[in-house]
């Protein structure tokens, strides 16, 4: 370059240097794919593309993913456009090894032996893999995925689904664009090669559409509607469908599923407003919803006074030169005649009064091992007679609870249980009431399977709870009974929900009866862990008082384990259970115990021996029994016992009874206070006294009062199972 040019124009700019990264585009076109399946799809199809770049040794900035119902695929931004060089290092033989050895090296790594290093008398071959281009990496990796995807449900199609090794995908496989910036990578899948072709919405813009990259990806299917996120899609369906229902005077009937759902339906969103015929409200509105929305995926609106409306929102997939009309107008009769059977089967049924459809219940069988559906009732209806006339559930009629209960399966022969399953106790509940039953039955009969999971209603009216309770009580103990418990994850009876219903019934009504005994109380104290943790308790303390044995009253156990939570999470609590815990290693390793004397539930410490007790006979002697106790407990310590024994032996005496007079008074608070007395004594009697005296009587006394320290404890709580 002349210095005059320099000076009139100015230096040349440099040449722009070569790209190192650009975005990716993945799209895998098919026939419809379910809306269900779509959420999961984009999930995998991210985990599998992540997987293949961190074999090659890639890694992208973001991957964004996207779904509708007739593609899936990803943007992956910024990615390297080759893989790192690397250098690969082989440890092998040592150099004074024998030659096979050496030779076998090298058939393995492919070198001579003039290619190794030898450091420190040991081989090592260094191999040096230069980079990939990252297409030639990709193509293979979008093949592997393809191939392996794990759609939940899948097919073959055409000629070649003859053959079990062919493609498999959720639909017809028909396009795959695969697009690193503006370059097409090679991929081919069963003939289908990839390009930089796609297509927009099938009735708007049914064409070739040639793609350019990731960048203009989006842009180019909107203007085509097509919108790629559904995200988007859902946020123009709940919007619209809020817009037009306030422009109607009524109010939408939130339901998020349906929103994704619609989403996953189309690709460009249009929701409408159509009517129904108002004759159509006297089906109960349960019936209507579950019609519109189960069957046509369509919203459901309430009026002014929170009834249901006879109005909808159904989201159509285009963007109709008439505003809808047609659309909504078909929409109208395909609901009317839904809304036509549902209403036959409703007046069918109101004609068959429930005692009736019950008795058909003996021709249905509940399960081959447990009877007939009516011999189920039969047992739920004993159940819920004797848990009102035992006052287990207050102000609870038993004539009513045994009538509720005796109709609480009886919908399920019903025609519109028949349609709509997810109905059943609902529809009992609207027939019952339809055809004269009181308002306290027919609120049990629909109630009655109430909670059916975490954040359900829990029945609080009398006779609903006795029957709820019931049904749940009769299918655990049955199920139990017959030796059908679950096992691992399976259990097809819903047998754990079952226990969750009783215990959230037991515990939110403060219902006091013996829970279970058995497997199936420990059954329930797992099911009892569950459902507290979120209430922040600790499982151990749940561990610590079902270990007492006997405990099966729910409510006495919660009230049981607050207050030992409260107790072993302050100072006091956490310094006694550390004294209990040495005292308690130490009777271990000894292997001390104390056998139990009837009277008064004293205890007496015995070496373990394996000699015939001698104190076997003390049972049919209660003043001898005494008097062993107050020995034990001593109440005659020699004069020479140092004065930490005393204060505990004394303490001891103070709070042994005090902490089982509140038990027994149900003052867990209480007795959490005098055990907290004993906190002092215990940890100055470790601080001065030697346990393991040289004097055995000493050794024994001593060990002894450790022993009642453990059980005056256990009188409250198993503090073995405490943590910590």
């Amino acid at each position: 370059m002349s210095t005059d040019f320099t000076r009139e124009h100015g230096p040349l700019d440099p040449a722009p240097a070569a790209p190192t990264h650009a975005d990716f585009l993945l799209e895998l076109r098919s026939e419809e794919i379910p809306a269900r399946m779509q959420a999961r799809a984009r999930n995998d199809l991210a985990r599998m593309f992540g997987e293949e770049l961190a074999k090659a040794g890639l890694k992208a900035d973001d991957i964004e993913t996207f779904a509708t119902p007739r593609r899936l695929g990803l943007i992956a931004r910024t990615l390297p456009l080759a893989t790192a060089a690397v250098s690969e290092e082989i440890k092998g033989p040592r150099s004074s090894a024998p030659p096979q050895a050496l030779e076998g090296f090298l058939r393995k790594i492919g070198l001579a032996q003039d290619q190794l290093v030898e450091r420190d008398g040991v081989y090592f071959a260094v191999i040096d893999k230069p980079g990939q281009p990252t297409a030639a990496v990709l193509g293979g990796a979008i093949e592997r995925i393809i191939r392996n995807f794990p759609w939940p449900k899948s097919m073959r199609w055409g000629a070649a689904s003859a053959s079990t090794a062919s493609l498999r995908w959720v639909r017809p496989l028909q396009g795959i664009v695969a697009l690193l910036r503006d370059a097409i990578v090679p991929v081919s899948v069963e003939g289908i090669e990839s390009g930089a072709t796609t297509v927009g919405h099938r009735f708007h813009h049914p064409g070739p559409i040639t793609l350019g990259g990731a960048s203009d990806y989006a842009e180019k299917l909107r203007a085509c509607h097509v919108i790629v996120d559904a995200d988007e899609r859902a946020a123009i369906i709940r919007d619209r469908a809020h817009t037009l229902a306030a422009e109607a005077g009524l109010t939408l009937v939130e339901d998020e599923g349906l929103v994704a759902e619609n989403a996953g339906l189309t690709e460009w969103p249009v929701p409408l407003l159509g009517r129904f015929d108002a004759d159509y409200l006297d089906v109960p509105p349960e019936v209507i919803q579950l019609t519109a929305r189960t069957n046509q995926k369509y919203f459901v609106l309430r009026d002014d006074s929170g009834a249901l409306a006879n109005a909808f929102i159904c989201t159509a997939n285009i963007e109709a030169s008439d505003g809808g009309a047609a659309i909504v107008a078909g929409n109208q009769r395909v609901l009317a005649a839904r809304l036509s059977d549902a209403r036959f089967f409703w007046e069918q049924d109101l004609k068959i009064p429930l005692d009736e459809q019950a008795k058909k219940l003996s021709g249905i069988v509940f399960h081959e091992k447990l009877g007939t559906v009516a011999e189920r009732v039969q047992r739920i209806a004993d159940l819920a007679e004797w848990l009102a006339s035992e006052g287990i559930v207050p102000d609870c009629d038993p004539a009513q609870a045994r009538r509720a209960a005796a109709l609480s399966k009886a919908d399920l022969v019903t025609g519109m249980v028949g349609e709509f399953p997810e109905l059943q106790g609902l529809i009992g509940g609207y027939l019952a009431e339809a055809q004269g039953e009181t308002k306290a039955v027919a609120e049990a009969v629909r109630d009655h399977y109430k909670p059916v999971g975490q954040g359900d209603d829990v029945p609080t009216a009398p006779i609903t709870v006795a029957v709820a309770l019931a049904d749940k009580l009769d299918t655990l103990r049955a199920f139990f009974g017959a030796g059908m418990p679950p096992t691992g994850s399976r259990d097809p009876f819903a047998l754990r929900r079952a226990a969750l219903g009783v215990i959230q019934i037991v515990t939110e009504n403060g219902l006091r009866l013996p829970i279970a005994e058995g497997d199936l109380l420990d059954f329930f104290a797992d099911r009892l862990k569950v459902q507290q943790r979120e209430a922040g308790v600790r499982h151990d303390l749940i561990d610590a008082v079902f270990a007492l044995g006997g405990e099966d009253d729910l409510v006495r156990v919660l009230a049981r384990v607050a207050a030992l939570q409260s107790f072993v999470e302050g100072g006091e609590g956490a310094n006694l259970l550390a004294g209990y815990k040495r005292a308690a290693n130490i009777l271990k390793k000894e292997s001390w115990d104390l056998p139990r004397v009837m009277a008064d539930r004293g205890e007496q410490a015995m070496p373990q021996t394996g000699e015939e007790d001698p104190l076997s006979m003390v049972d049919e002697e209660p003043e001898l029994a005494r008097a062993i106790l107050a020995q034990a407990q001593g109440s005659a310590l020699p004069a020479d016992a140092p004065e930490a024994e005393r204060t505990l032996v004394a303490a001891l005496d103070a709070a042994e009874p005090a902490a089982r007079s509140a038990v027994e008074a149900e003052d867990f608070g209480a007795a959490m206070a005098a055990l907290a007395s004993l906190r002092g004594p215990i940890d100055a009697f470790f601080e001065t006294v030697t346990v393991n005296d040289a004097d055995p009587a000493v050794r024994r006394r001593r060990l002894n009062i450790l022993a009642r320290l453990r059980d005056a404890v256990h009188g409250v709580a198993d503090f073995s199972r405490i943590e910590g």
